[in-house]
């Protein structure tokens, strides 16, 4: 058992046991205290309601829970306990929690007070309604004076929070089932958390214009509830069961698949020097060299850089850190001096302000800089004939906030990060929901501007929303974390094919999903399912996609996208299974050959069926 956790996600930790909640027609999920996926006749009505409390960085403070009772007669429910959330600075904070259901409501409340002032950037419940089937559709708002606004579930990713000042929501699950959320005990306003590719609308409860973090003082006491109502019609139909067998259909797009590249990191050097073939194995077509002089970056990291470059022979992309400290012109010209020095010939240069890698929440004034037009003018100087990119370092998140002008550059980029705000497996697999939307509203605002998204990776490179990622030594799930375990494991590999399913029609020119060397790479290390220096199971994946690049696109849709995902060109179909259950697929033709993908790449039977093994990877040649 050990050792297929180990091989499947990196570790032999096992995620949190739940347990189903059931009231009539209701079910829910109770774990770590909270509830996830509220269901009503098999409709999800919520992805879940929690109580949660942030460090002063936003890392999650894990619930140290006592007096656990649990009550069940079939047609209610009740749970009790005691929470105890401990900041980094010892302080605690101890709540006692109360949730009752019933065939059509849920109740959560939460009694809490702290032994000790409590620095926190936010304490208190969290509602997250789900996206699909709800995006775009009518949505009413009660505010806490009454008035009920009637409006609509953002379509478009919203940059600022679509509804602020929440008492109440009421939205439709399906036709003839509603439900009401209310809210109490402070102010509470709604993000769009697909700017995270959080597959949800989360509301929460105080307010990002207000200053954080913030003191929740000694022994003064606060409570806090939200109550679910639902409202059902005669006759409202209950949700279809899940088909035992998956279909897809496969439609062409006249697009065409993006080149693969890797990502390079100076602290990585000797590992990056040592597996120059992996770069060959896999097909990459494009360097991206992360460079940042605020981080003590300089000469010897672009020197590393031209090593390699002209070792493997790809093009390489300049990631530049601006720091905008000196006259731009001044700037600019220094760092071409030192590309110059180093011999490192750009394909491509990235340039993102310094201060724009940190996120400006609503509310916060934006940081000191000079404008995106002066910065890429001062490029364009130094690095005549270089092909430039803008955009952030960072998330869709903070380019949706701040657009940069698309006339003076060549492509846009960002990346994605699947763990701002949870690590557990279902909602890092779930993130797809939502970048399914990143994609479509970044091409509607850059419409069809060159495009390149990465390195995107499991694990945070960089913290927008704080001084620093979190140090994960323990190999756990944690948000937020420099390094994530299931990177190692096959359950890697699916969300690099999940991803790049999930953008393959959004005509990407480069689509980076990792770095060569170290945590966020390609060569496995002591202690992992793969022998230490062998390739890690999501490389096999990459080398597929690289074969694919330039090939015409094929769409596929799949009659289960919460648990198969595709992507195909005329002759190969690759499908991903993206739960922890084995997946049975009908396959649009009889295949000449099936192979699984991943650290032990083998031909399986072929037929017009196939089983897909949890979080396997498939190549299917037709």
């Amino acid at each position: 058992m050990s050792e297929d956790l180990q091989r499947l996600y990196g570790t032999s930790e096992c995620e949190p046991e739940s347990r189903t909640l059931a009231a009539g027609d209701l079910r829910v999920e109770l774990q770590d205290g909270n509830l996830r996926t509220l269901r009503f006749r098999g409709h999800e009505v919520l992805r879940a309601i929690a109580f949660l409390v942030r460090d002063k960085d936003w890392g999650t403070c894990g619930a140290a829970i006592t007096d656990l009772s649990v009550q069940e007669t079939g047609e209610n429910f009740s749970v009790t306990y005691k929470a105890r959330f401990t900041a980094p600075s010892g302080a605690n904070l101890d709540c006692a929690i109360a949730i009752s259901g019933t065939a059509k409501t849920i109740t959560f409340s939460a009694r809490c007070v702290s032994d000790a002032d409590f620095e926190t950037a936010r304490a208190g419940f969290v509602v997250l309604h789900p996206i699909v089937g709800v995006a775009g559709e009518p949505v009413e708002v009660r505010h806490g004076d009454g008035d009920i606004e009637r409006s609509h579930w953002p379509n478009r990713i919203e940059p600022w929070q679509p509804f602020k000042d929440i008492a109440a929501i009421t939205h439709q699950v399906v036709p003839g089932i509603a439900a009401t959320t209310a809210f109490d005990g402070d102010i509470f306003e709604m993000e769009d958390q697909r700017n995270w590719t959080d597959g949800s609308y989360k509301t929460y409860v105080r307010p990002l214009a207000l200053p954080w973090p913030y003191l929740v003082a000694k022994n003064e006491p606060f409570s806090q509830k939200v109550v679910v109502d639902i409202q059902a019609k005669e006759g409202a139909a209950s949700a279809a069961g899940a088909s035992d067998v998956i279909t897809l259909h496969l439609a062409p797009t006249g697009l065409r698949f993006p080149d693969i590249g890797v990502g390079l990191r100076p602290e990585c050097l000797a590992q990056e020097l040592a597996a120059l073939e992996t770069l060959k194995t896999i097909g990459a077509r494009h360097l991206i060299c992360h460079f940042d002089p605020g981080a003590g970056h300089g000469l010897a990291a672009l020197k590393g850089y031209a090593q390699i470059a002209e070792k493997s022979g790809l093009k390489v992309t300049l990631e530049l850190a601006v720091p905008c400290r000196r006259p731009l012109d001044e700037e600019m010209a220094g760092f071409a001096a030192l590309v110059r020095e180093a011999g490192l010939t750009l394909d491509t240069l990235f340039v993102c302000p310094s201060v724009d890698r940190q996120s400006t929440p609503p509310g916060s004034s934006w940081p000191e800089c000079p404008p995106l037009e002066e910065i890429y003018a001062a490029a364009r100087k130094a690095f005549p004939g270089v092909r430039l990119g803008g955009g952030m370092m960072s998330y869709f998140t903070e380019l949706n906030r701040k657009r940069v002008p698309a006339d003076p550059i060549d492509y846009v980029n960002h990346c994605t990060n699947p763990i701002v705000h949870a690590a557990d497996d279902l909602s890092v697999m779930q993130t797809f929901e939502a970048l399914r939307h990143v994609v479509s509203s970044a091409r509607a605002i850059y419409g069809d501007k060159a495009y390149r998204i990465g390195p995107s990776t499991i694990a945070m490179r960089q913290n927008p929303y704080g001084s620093t990622t979190k140090d994960n030594p323990a190999g756990r799930r944690i948000p937020m974390a420099n390094v994530d375990p299931r990177h190692n494991g096959q359950f890697g590999a699916a969300w690099t094919l999940a991803y790049a399913a999930t953008v393959a029609s959004a005509g990407l020119e480069v689509l980076t999903l990792s770095t060569l060397g170290g945590p966020f790479g390609l060569i496995a290390g002591e202690g992992e399912a793969t022998v230490p220096g062998g390739l890690r199971p999501l490389a096999h994946v990459l080398a597929r996609l690289s074969t694919l690049a330039g090939e015409l696109v094929h769409a596929v849709a799949t009659s289960r996208p919460d648990a198969v995902l595709g992507l195909a060109s005329q002759e190969r179909l690759l499908l991903v299974n993206i739960t922890s259950a084995p997946q049975t697929v009908a396959l649009p033709a009889q295949p000449r050959r099936v192979s699984l993908i991943g650290e032990d790449t083998a031909d399986v039977p072929a037929g017009e069926q196939i089983v897909v093994p949890p979080y396997g990877c498939i190549e299917v040649v037709v």
